[in-house]
Order: structure tokens, then sequence, then C-alpha cells
């Protein structure tokens, strides 16, 4: 029986056969941490006189979700991250002014590579797997044992084929395509397994793209998401890796728990109602439901891919008065990118405030939390009670697009209008 290209990554680094639903010891390649989770493991580790790193170069730091910080408590926490970081000479430290969104700056800086064994405690680490990495999110005491041993145990988990072939059409984009899937299949319809992507559709993806499909595979109850990698990955590479990788692929004879069929060319543009990823409506429909606020960014989509799409349909327009528009770029890099290309200028000149990156309001953390009964179309992931704010907010969930063209009507707007 062949292998699916998570098996043969985690087998790669167990050093032993692996099968689904067997228990692992693997080995891992990097580790991700950030402002929130990984105190707590510190704290743990100073705790059991082990505050050690296995290997200071494989682990990764970048403040993000309350930075800039918001508060005392938040300070405290990154000045926590910052002075472990700089007592075990971690290389890769990302500080605020050349920091970004964990899941959006680890690519781009060329630490994630195919065939690697990614952990952080963040339950979007999946996203890594749009390089044909195995990757996923843990909690701050397994960070913390990771951290120490760079070992970590695993369920190997079972895998769902998602095969999508067809054509994406005129403002239908990769967010509505994994919203589209997780309608079909539910919040738990993945439960602790790999969802693998394939198919002439995703082929087409840029890499940018492929990241935000797999960062929403935890929405759908997934261990992971992937994609194997391909041509487009290595283009993607060629400026960043820092090493040599391996590329895999999955046998024609794995073994699949589920198979399921896209056609991206019946796909319109889509937006995942309150309060579940799963709740999914066509934007054409929701014409009647007025917004407060349009925010565009986060690790699902705040890349410059993102922002160049929402700068085209917004150029030349105005914001929708009574309506308020944030756009938070997802690195400092992207940041630069978008300024440099007159991006930035384009949204002020809309009446959108632009922000430094932080995962903010995504979390309900600052900049940009909502109140009792405010609306928002947002690009971010979850739209959970209570996730950007008041529990009596509500929050819709769409591609940049689909954000861009509701804050010029104040009112949630099909993208194709304006394309």
């Amino acid at each position: 029986m062949g292998q699916t290209i998570t098996e043969k990554i985690l087998e790669s680094h167990a050093d032993e056969k692996v099968i689904p639903g067997k228990i692992i010891n693997a080995k891992l390649d990097i580790i991700m941490c950030h402002d929130v989770t990984t105190p707590p493991a510190i704290s743990m580790l100073q705790k059991l006189g082990k505050d050690r790193v296995f290997d200071r170069k494989k682990i990764i730091v970048t403040p993000d979700h309350f930075i800039p910080n918001k508060d005392i408590q938040s300070a405290e926490l990154a000045k926590r991250l910052r002075e472990w970081a700089r007592k075990h000479e971690i290389e890769n430290y990302y500080e605020v002014g050349n920091h970004g969104v964990c899941h959006a700056i680890l690519p781009e800086q060329g630490h994630v590579l195919p065939g690697q064994v990614i952990v952080g405690a963040d339950s979007h680490t999946c996203t890594y797997g749009a390089l044909g990495a195995f990757s996923t999110g843990i909690g701050s005491t397994d960070i913390a044992y990771a951290i120490a041993t760079g070992k970590l145990w695993f369920r190997v988990p079972e895998s769902m084929l998602f095969t999508v072939n067809g054509t994406l059409g005129k403002g239908v984009y990769s967010k509505d395509l994994i919203i589209h899937v997780i309608s079909r299949i539910g919040v738990d319809g993945a439960l602790y397994k790999a969802m693998e992507f394939c198919g002439k559709a995703m082929e087409k993806l840029s890499t940018e793209a492929r990241m935000t499909v797999t960062n929403m595979a935890i929405e759908a109850g997934a261990k992971s998401g992937i994609i194997a990698p391909d041509n487009e990955t290595k283009n993607y590479l060629k400026k960043r890796a820092k090493e040599k990788f391996v590329m895999l692929n999955s046998d024609e004879d794995a073994k699949y728990s589920e198979k399921i069929d896209v056609d991206a060319g019946e796909l319109e543009p889509l937006v995942a109602c309150p309060s579940l990823p799963s709740n999914v409506k066509k934007a054409s429909k929701l014409k009647d439901i007025k917004i407060d606020q349009a925010y565009l960014g986060s690790c699902t989509n705040g890349r410059i891919e993102d922002l160049r799409v929402a700068a085209r349909i917004i150029k030349g327009e105005r914001i929708k008065k009574g309506t308020r528009m944030i756009v938070v770029p997802a690195t400092t890099e992207v940041y630069k990118q978008a300024n440099k290309e007159g991006l930035i200028d384009d949204f002020i000149a809309f009446g959108a405030a632009v922000s430094t990156p932080t995962c903010g309001a995504c979390l309900g953390g600052h900049m940009g939390i909502l109140a009792a009964g405010e609306r928002c179309i947002s690009s971010t992931n979850r739209n959970f009670v209570g996730r950007m704010g008041h529990v009596k907010s509500e929050v819709y969930l769409a591609s940049p697009a689909t954000v861009a063209a509701s804050a010029i009507e104040g009112r949630i707007t099909d993208p194709r209008d304006y394309l």
C-alpha cells in the first residue's frame, strides 16, 4: 500500500514505519514561538530546571498577537519573550519594526521548507502545509517539551483528499474555495485528519493563495493541511530557502479516509456568516447586510497579493460614510512593498486606517475590536461569538476582494460588481 505525503514526512522524522493512528515520536525541524503562548512554556521550563533550547537556529520567535503592546500585561509578555530569546541567543527573533504575524513571516523569510515537521503554539500553524510541510498547532505544555528536546509525540493522522479542478472565476479566490470546503464538511468534518489538496485548480494558485487554504484547515477540525510541492513552490523558495529540501508527493495508491471533488468553476464569491466558518452563503445574496467595519489582514489574507487585490477595487473610490476600514499588512516586508507600490496611499485616500503588522483585532485583541451590535466583514479566519470583540457583535468572513467591495457600499457586496 502506498503512502500519503503526510505519512512520508512523519516516517522520515520518526525513524520507524508509520500508519494512521499510530503514536510516534518525531524530530522537529522548526518551532514557532509568539508572545501569547510561549511565555507560559518558558515558565514551565524554568520551574522544572530545564530552561534550555535544543537548537537556537530552529526556533523562530516573533511577537505578533498584542504587538505593539496594548497594555502592561502584554508588554510584560513581550518582555519575557524578548529576554528569553536574548538569553538563549535565538538567531531568528523578529523584533517590532522587523516583525509580522507568525504564519506570514516564517514562509516569507524562508524558514518553511517542503518535507519539514513544524510545530507552533498557535492553531493556525497548519498554514505551512502550503509548501509541502507537515505543520500543526500545539499547546504551551507541548511547546515547552519541544523547545527543550527537539522532539514531540504525534498520533499519525488519517488523510482526506480534496481534488480541486477547473478554474476559479472572476472575483473568486482561494478564500472562497476553502470556506466552500468547510461548508461542505462542517467544522468537525476533518477532525484530527490531514486535509490534502490537489488538482488543476490548486496548481494554478500562487503560494500565497495556497497558504489561505491550508491556514483554515483547522476550521474544519483538521490536524494539518497540506499541498504537495511543485514548480510554483520551487519558484517561491528560490530566493528564500536557506538550505536544501526534499519534495515529496503522495503515492497513487495511497489510502485516504475520504475523497472529495470540488469544481472551482462553479464557485462564486462567498461569505461565512456568524457564527461559524461553515455557515456559508453567496455574497450576492447578502446585500441587505449593512456593515460597520471592513477588516483586511491577518495570517489568512494579509499578504501583498491580498492587499493588491483589495487596492485594485478601492482605487478611485471612497469609503461609505458611516463605515470604517482597517488594513493590516501581515509583515513589515509586506508593509514596505505595499508602500513602494503606492497601495498604502490608495488605502488612505479611500478613507482606510493602515496599521503596523499585528494579529490585533483578529482575535479581539486590539486595534479594531467591535462593540455590541456592530458588524464586521473580515478577511480573517474565525467568526465565533465574541471572536473580534463584544459577544453581541457579528463577524462575516470573506476574501479581500469582498471585504474591499463591501467597504465601498457599506454593506456586503459581490466584488464582481467592481471588477
